[in-house]
């Protein structure tokens, strides 16, 4: 067994089926949910799969509740929580930028920090991050997002080289454009903005998320593998058949040049495409 395994974000998306599977496999798991409201809908998810899930309030955002989480003697950590606001980085309302990294950076952060320690005293532990491609590479509209798991990923790089002699692991899982919802959203995070709609750039209400999404299972079963320590790579890009595309697209970075002037083909499919439009199968 992985011990104690906190899944933070767990209200929805990745982390709550994640948390109900290790669940229903016997696990201890504590479900880390935003708002009140989501520990009982939750609750009542799990009793309709006949699971035993602990559920509990934790906004990583809190200080109390990041203080109350470190009665919970956590072993495994998968810092899931996380918001994405869509726009370009010239329209982006300055709250909604410092919320972006509030939530994904700063809360996560200064959560793993007190266990992190307590689990380098024991000299065992886990901590993974749920990153994103958009860790690694960016595309239009995402710079906030994109900017936020970056940042991520440099904590995370660090605390896998500082903690090392401590026993404890660190990994990521880099989930593509996946169908959850979540992608979607992010490109309807202006319908909150407080600002001038003429002062903006763009038209919001014509855009959509620039990709094709995959059906969310390999994030699953790959996030499963890596907390109960079942997979040992650092990093896990998903899903696979994207890695050759994603190491090709870092690669020419060094060799980039200057922008033409012409409208980037990425732009012009956040017009072009529908929301929600999933991969083909071939």
């Amino acid at each position: 067994m992985a011990g104690t395994i906190l899944i933070t974000g767990a209200g929805s998306g990745f982390g709550k089926e994640v948390a109900l599977r290790l669940a229903a496999d016997g696990h201890d798991v504590i479900a880390g949910v935003e708002i009140i409201a989501q520990v009982s809908a939750v609750r009542a998810e799990a009793r309709e799969r006949g699971v035993e899930l602990r559920v509990e309030k934790l906004d990583v955002t809190d200080p109390g509740d990041r203080e109350r989480a470190l009665d919970w003697d956590v072993e495994v950590l998968l810092n899931n929580a996380g918001v994405s606001e869509g726009g370009s980085t010239v329209d982006i309302p300055a709250e909604r930028l410092r919320r972006q990294f509030e939530v994904n950076v700063i809360g996560p952060i200064l959560l793993t920090q007190p266990l992190a320690r307590r689990m380098a005293r024991r000299r065992s532990g886990r901590i993974v991050f749920m990153s994103s491609v958009a860790g690694l590479t960016v595309d239009p509209f995402t710079g906030a997002y994109a900017a936020s798991k970056h940042a991520v990923e440099a904590f995370a790089d660090a605390l896998d080289q500082e903690l090392a002699e401590f026993g404890v692991t660190v990994a990521t899982i880099n989930p593509g454009p996946f169908l959850t919802g979540f992608n979607d959203t992010m490109f309807e995070t202006w319908k909150e903005w407080r600002d001038d709609p003429a002062e903006r750039l763009f038209d919001y209400s014509a855009l959509a998320f620039p990709h094709e999404q995959y059906d969310p299972e390999p994030v699953h079963a790959a996030t499963v593998r890596v907390l109960l320590g079942e997979d040992r790579r650092y990093r896990h890009l998903l899903p696979g058949e994207m890695e050759p595309q994603v190491r090709e697209q870092l690669a020419a970075e060094w060799d980039r040049e200057l922008n033409d002037g012409r409208r980037p083909a990425l732009v012009q499919k956040a017009y072009d495409i529908a929301p929600a439009t999933p991969v083909r199968e071939s």
